[in-house]
């Protein structure tokens, strides 16, 4: 005979109550099973808000209306109307006598446990009373039993101690008396011995299942419930987390403990005490095999089983001289905090016995805080202990496995991925079986610290970066190209996936939990994308809750940067080759700077001042390691660099620039170039990186074309007036000619100034070779005086602008 508990979400509607009874018909009939029911799904906490509400003196009636509505709708759906008469007669008395108790609350303006146990009891009622009347339908033995009869406690309200030898011997005699019948049982409710309703505390329901299978020797227990059994971590958290086949009472008792809602730690002790099998089943998918909880468990690779978490924790120091070397310290403050109901989740002692650390549910800090202070008043006012403070909004993360004894670097593991991931963990708990590793972190960090831990633990040891792109131009289709292509080899020699999750353009997007194909990207946005929306797009990137994530912004758009800030203090690194946000106020980009040093993420820009040249990278490790900036000269515009390079004797300078022109060097208004704003940008973000506060109107900007050639109302008409100057260019070349000099529109900072002028440079200078449409930048410091440091190359194109974008994302991941 088997004991089939099913939960809320299991009892949650009339598709799921035929569910429920699919899975009766499919039970052995020669040994009817005992049925364990919840409330329907949010029932409880629709109660337990109605309690508040008549405490309050607020308005329930709607509340308990809908509640009451919502079991006539099961009733109507699942039942011929003759058949529908006696139970809506049954649960009308119920909620009428639930509406009598709400009314008493509200006239006398209290709320007692008794009470609170009392309303919430209906919630099992109404459910058990239901689904046993429409179960008769098809098994006419079936019997509704109100659970409280036979379930004796103790006078704990919300929280009752069960008189395990009295109520095993209440089950035996009912079942007996009932043997031909197919009981539906409430869970979660008793009754002490003045015959007062109780409840069972958290999991109350999986607890009475427990309690009958004990009692009666079943053969199993199932909880069916809405998940595909126990899993590697909350799916919720982890989209990668797996269900696993089976599961030893000791795993099973330390992931419920800390935080897993599928089986809760009472559930399994008198199952553990007759070494009762319990399956974790899905009502949602029913064929699916679940897992077991069982005594006799086989060898598992795995290292670990799973990884659980408390979500809501308080944590309480108690530090000071007094408690060094003083024996019964430790005993003095947990008997007290036992005595006085405080359950205390986690215990870590520093080995000078100087402080120790505890963490309690938050309901419970405040208490503990004022037992705290009371108990040691004495020590408290010699000094001899510190006042203890309370620090809320944390978490506990724990990793479970009775393999973990045998296995050497766990710990490693566990803090490795903590502290890559920028996780700062601020307790530390290990029992001495080795079943159990927990750590104390905040609480806005679980969710990424769950993906990085599981990452570790159950991935193939490859970090795995999560990009999300904005931009498929020309440099986010060939950053792409150059993923696809390298992919083998990151992971071969630099143990690192880099995954996309996420592509948008201004048309469309597409966001992909198993992460987007990159052979067939541009057909999947097409097929599987939505209406483009940023917004949206970052919320749906954040809520992915995935660690080593990347946002990578491929445009040249304002729009992405007013989305930067809220990016980093999500704990996401940003890639951008869009140098609009670090050259618009300086205010704005030092708060990039600041948000990703706070948030312990990164936000690399390389490609804001040369493409692929690390220049920016350069300047950073000059600074790190102390060398001390002097001057830095720059030619930053492939542009203007191609046509001075090619602008020489027997050529005019149109016909350069026309040339530039046909080559693509330049925008369709060869102007916007020339005109020397875009390296300004460029120069700005310079001299802010090296330490300077500066605004684009603090830049020396020298415009190296008359004044008519940037008037001119047409591109043909610029051209024009290029003619008409080609006296003013022409003696500009004859005067460098003459010198053994070159014409170069130069960049430079020096002494926290920025200034960009034409200006002509003889063969000592390290521009004086420049050739084609490179790039080149000198660094001036105190190590590199005599000959400057250079870095040339290719300034501009799409290739090498990607290769930029692609080197930024892989040094986030050496991280």
């Amino acid at each position: 005979m088997n004991i089939l508990k099913f939960g809320g979400t299991s009892v949650g509607s009339a598709e799921r109550i035929s569910t429920l009874l699919s899975i009766l018909k499919s039970e052995r009939i020669d040994q009817k099973p005992v049925v364990v029911l919840s409330a329907m799904s949010g029932v409880t906490n629709a109660l337990l808000s109605m309690a508040e509400k008549a405490r309050n003196q607020d308005d329930y009636g709607t509340m308990l209306k809908e509640v009451e509505e919502r079991h006539f709708h099961v009733i109507r759906t699942l039942l011929p109307a003759a058949a529908q008469n006696p139970v809506l007669t049954r649960l009308k008395i119920y909620f009428n006598e639930l509406e009598d108790i709400l009314q008493s609350v509200h006239n006398i303006r209290e709320l007692s446990a008794q009470t609170k146990d009392l309303i919430l009891s209906y919630g099992e009622r109404c459910s058990t009373a239901m689904i046993s009347h429409i179960a008769k339908q098809q098994f006419p033995e079936a019997v509704f039993v109100d659970g409280a009869q036979v379930i004796k406690t103790d006078s704990n309200f919300g929280q009752a101690k069960v008189n395990t030898n009295l109520t095993e011997i209440l089950i035996r005699d009912f079942y007996d008396a009932h043997r031909d019948q197919m009981l539906f049982v409430t869970g979660f409710i008793a009754s002490n011995d003045e015959g007062r309703i109780t409840t069972l505390g958290r999991g109350g329901s999986d607890y009475t299942a427990a309690i009958w299978a004990a009692a009666l020797d079943a053969a199993e227990i199932q909880i069916w419930t809405d998940v595909d059994g126990m899993l590697t971590a909350d799916p919720r958290m982890v989209k990668k987390a797996f269900s696993l086949p089976e599961l030893s009472y000791t795993e099973a008792m330390e992931l419920s403990y800390f935080g897993a809602k599928v089986i809760y730690p009472p559930t399994m002790i008198p199952a553990f005490l007759k070494r009762i099998p319990i399956v974790i089943r899905n009502t949602f998918n029913v064929d699916f095999s679940g897992t077991y909880i069982r005594h006799n468990t086989e060898p598992s690779t795995l290292p670990i089983k799973g990884i659980s978490s408390i979500d809501e924790i308080s944590v309480l120091n108690l530090s000071g001289s007094g408690m060094v070397g003083k024996a019964g310290f430790s005993g003095r403050l947990f008997s007290l905090l036992s005595r006085e109901q405080v359950n205390v989740v986690l215990i870590t002692q520093s080995s000078s016995e100087h402080s120790i650390t505890f963490a309690v549910k938050p309901s419970d800090s405040l208490k503990a805080l004022s037992l705290i202070n009371k108990e040691f008043e004495l020590e408290l006012q010699a000094k001899k202990l510190e006042y203890p403070e309370v620090e809320n909004g944390l978490s506990v993360l724990a990793i479970v496995g009775e393999n973990m004894k045998r296995t050497p670097g766990m710990s490693g593991k566990l803090f490795s991925a903590l502290g890559r991931n920028g996780i700062n963990v601020r307790a530390i708990a290990q029992g001495s079986s080795e079943y159990n590793i927990s750590v104390i972190i905040s609480k806005t960090d679980l969710s990424k610290a769950v993906n990085a831990v599981h990452d570790a633990f159950y991935a193939d040891l490859k970090k795995t970066l999560h990009i999300f792109c904005l931009g498929t131009g020309n440099i986010g289709k060939t950053l792409f190209n150059q993923l696809q292509e390298q992919m083998p080899f990151l992971a071969d020699n630099n143990d690192l996936q880099v995954k996309v999750m996420g592509i948008s353009n201004t048309r469309k997007m597409h966001l992909n939990a198993d992460g987007i194909e990159l052979s067939t990207w541009e057909e999947e946005l097409e097929r599987e994308g939505t209406a483009a929306s940023l917004p949206e797009f970052i919320k749906k990137m954040k809520s992915m809750n995935l660690p080593n994530c990347v946002f990578v912004d491929n445009t040249a758009s304002q729009n992405p940067i007013n989305h930067y800030l809220d990016v980093l203090q999500s704990s996401i690194s940003v890639v951008t080759c869009n140098k609009i946000g670090n050259s618009s106020d300086y205010e704005q980009y030092a708060s990039f700077k600041q948000a990703a040093r706070t948030y312990g993420v990164d936000f690399f820009y390389e490609t804001n001042v040369g493409a692929g040249l690390p220049i920016i990278r350069t300047l950073k490790d000059l600074m790190l390691s102390g060398d001390k900036i002097m001057r830095i000269e720059a030619i930053l515009s492939g542009t203007i660099s191609y046509i001075f390079n090619n602008y020489k004797a027997g050529k005019q300078f149109h016909e350069v620039v026309r040339e530039a022109q046909e080559k693509g060097y330049t925008e369709p208004d060869p102007r916007d170039d020339l005109n020397g704003k875009d390296f300004m940008r460029k120069m700005l973000i310079l001299a802010r990186d090296a330490g300077y506060a500066l605004e684009e109107k603090d830049i020396e900007l020298e415009n190296m074309l008359p004044a008519s050639c940037m008037a001119a109302e047409s591109v043909e008409d610029f051209y024009v007036e290029l003619q008409t100057n080609a006296a003013y260019f022409q003696e500009l070349q004859t005067r460098a000619a003459t010198e053994n000099k070159v014409l170069r529109y130069i960049g430079k900072l020096e002494q926290g100034k920025v200034s960009i002028n034409l200006q002509m440079v003889d063969e000592s200078h390290p521009f004086f070779t420049l050739s084609g449409s490179d790039n080149i930048i000198s660094f001036t410091t105190n190590r590199y005086k005599d000959r400057p440091l250079v870095v040339k190359g290719p300034g501009a194109g799409a290739e090498v602008t990607a290769a930029g974008v692609f080197a930024d994302i892989i040094n986030v991941g050496k991280r």
